[in-house]
């Protein structure tokens, strides 16, 4: 998805977590290699054990392998059509891989061979949900074969918002957080969903009630800041944290937390100690944070010095502001970074998509939320929930197809390795995503200037756009591409793109990008990450 950076930044490492069970008297190794993997797969397959192929089905997922264990599994379960483990495993596989359907098929049969076994339980819900299908049930069934498990709580609260029952949800998160004012992803999971259901002033009032009863939590405390972090409610934030002070005294993290807030306030006296203070936490967001404060106060070149000396830990976070620092001092090494037209392409892709309209409304039927979501770019509109392009909606099947193919010609057309390059990297296949989602903005919606750290490609396909009339003149609804106009308004952009129905844009996901506001009407979008190739 994508990062308004002016927000406390989360980094999410996503791995298959609906997996074989891991015996608990294994000692903890490092993740085997994928050329133990393939030695391990063929040992199976040669000795025709079943138990082995999962030995080695797991080492593929742990690996990267999920391609190469494919067909050796697939021929196994010929052998043993009755092992459920070994459906199990190829539903993990395929589901790694993004075959929704073929992952759904492989789960299905599992639960029939073992429909009391909490983990594939757990995986058939979830797999269920990915494709785009109701899943209350068997998420509901899961629960109560592995009762404890908090995480399958907030995806049976994804299902029931996905089916338009987000108040339900909201219901039922307040039931299990007045009996476990603790549980913190049940917080922010219920603040989000308020937030979205259009409650912009009390979407996070269960932090407060769960604080009233334990006063000195640290965690509830700096999720609670968290939870208010968003451009329009600085001064909310600092409120909070505020009064956590009080609570709880002198801490680091909330020097940090108030640092990045003063920050983007403009309030950049106030912000200096605040980062003096924090520097030891070792923090990402008030690293990117301190950045910005940096650049704001017009010292480039030490903002450049410190985003250089944290490429190797965090580049993805750091090239971005590479780009603007070198950009402002006039070195030329923003043109190995960002100066290859080759990086952007602009491709008219409308005669291998679905039907536009039918597709346009596919896509507002999945638009339940009344607000954009508090973490991220847009203004003025609604974000789809979970992964687009997982769902096995015929339109949306033909959509990925398009998409894939499109993204295939754009990588094929790339400049060659550059080492060191976050775009220009040496292995470029296979083609995965990293999310993918759908926007909708109205009248005057927008999307402010921001990244997308976590993919490798980004992108922007138009499906639905307002008359000329309704936009407006010149530039208005346009995409921009190589601005931070809210850090550095006088800095322009690198290429402005017209948006057309059926347009496909993709570009760097380490480079800026925003849109221009429109006047008004419907922009109705989807945007995906691709993935890094590992």
């Amino acid at each position: 998805m994508d990062v308004n950076p002016a927000l406390r930044l989360n980094i999410l490492v996503t791995s298959s977590t609906l997996g074989l069970a891991e015996r608990e008297s294994e000692p903890v190794m490092l993740p085997p290699t994928k050329i133990e993997t393939s030695r391990l797969l063929k040992q199976a397959v040669a000795a025709d054990n079943a138990d082995l192929m999962l030995q080695a089905g797991a080492a593929a997922l742990q690996s990267g392998a999920q391609a190469e264990a494919l067909s050796p599994v697939s021929e196994m379960l010929r052998r043993d059509v009755g092992n459920a483990r070994l459906w199990q495993l190829l539903g993990l596989l395929n589901r790694d891989l993004q075959d929704s359907a073929a992952a759904l098929e492989a789960f299905r049969k599992a639960a029939q061979l073992m429909p009391n076994d909490a983990m594939i339980a757990n995986g058939l819900a979830c797999v269920t949900h990915e494709a785009g299908l109701p899943a209350t049930e068997l998420f509901e069934r899961a629960i109560d074969l592995d009762p404890t498990n908090r995480d399958l709580w907030l995806r049976l609260s994804a299902s029931w918002a996905q089916e338009g029952q987000a108040q339900a949800v909201i219901g039922v998160l307040e039931e299990e957080l007045a009996a476990d004012p603790g549980w913190i992803d049940g917080h922010k999971t219920l603040a989000k969903l308020r937030w979205e259901s259009g409650d912009r002033q009390g979407f996070a009032r269960s932090f407060d009630k769960a604080l009233q009863a334990s006063p000195r939590n640290q965690a509830l405390w700096l999720a609670y800041v968290q939870a208010v972090a968003h451009d329009n409610l600085h001064e909310r934030a600092l409120e909070v944290i505020r009064r956590a002070r009080a609570a709880l005294g002198a801490l680091p993290e909330l020097d940090g937390a108030e640092a990045v807030t003063q920050t983007e306030l403009g309030n950049l006296e106030a912000a200096a100690p605040l980062f003096a203070r924090s520097a030891q936490l070792g923090d990402l967001s008030v690293l990117v944070a301190y950045l910005r404060f940096l650049i704001r106060l017009g010292r480039i070149a030490e903002a450049g010095a410190v985003a250089e000396s944290n490429i190797e830990q965090v580049g993805t976070w750091m090239w971005p502001y590479l780009s603007i620092c070198w950009r402002l001092l006039g070195d030329e090494r923003w043109q190995w970074l960002e100066g290859d037209p080759e990086l952007i392409g602009v491709y008219d892709i409308a005669d291998t998509l679905p039907d536009l309209e039918q597709l346009a409304q596919r896509l507002r039927s999945i638009h339940w939320a009344n607000v954009e979501p508090v973490d991220q770019s847009l203004r003025g509109g609604t974000q789809t929930q979970g992964d687009l392009l997982s769902r096995i909606d015929p339109e949306i099947r033909q959509l990925r197809q398009a998409i894939v193919a499109a993204v295939e010609h754009h990588v094929s057309h790339l400049p060659p390795y550059r080492p060191q390059h976050p775009t220009l990297i040496q292995h470029r296949s296979p083609i995965l995503f990293n999310g993918s989602w759908s926007v909708r903005l109205t009248g005057g919606g927008r999307h402010i200037d921001h990244l997308h750290p976590a993919g490798w490609l980004s992108s922007a396909l138009y499906i639905a756009l307002p008359s000329e009339k309704e936009r407006g003149s010149g530039e208005a609804g346009w995409l921009v591409l190589g601005q931070a106009s809210d850090l550095v308004p006088d800095l322009p952009p690198i290429r402005v793109v017209e948006p057309k129905p059926g347009r496909l844009v993709l570009f760097p996901s380490t480079m800026w990008h925003g849109t221009r506001a429109f006047g008004a009407g419907e922009r109705l979008t989807v945007a995906f990450d691709v993935k890094r190739p590992g």
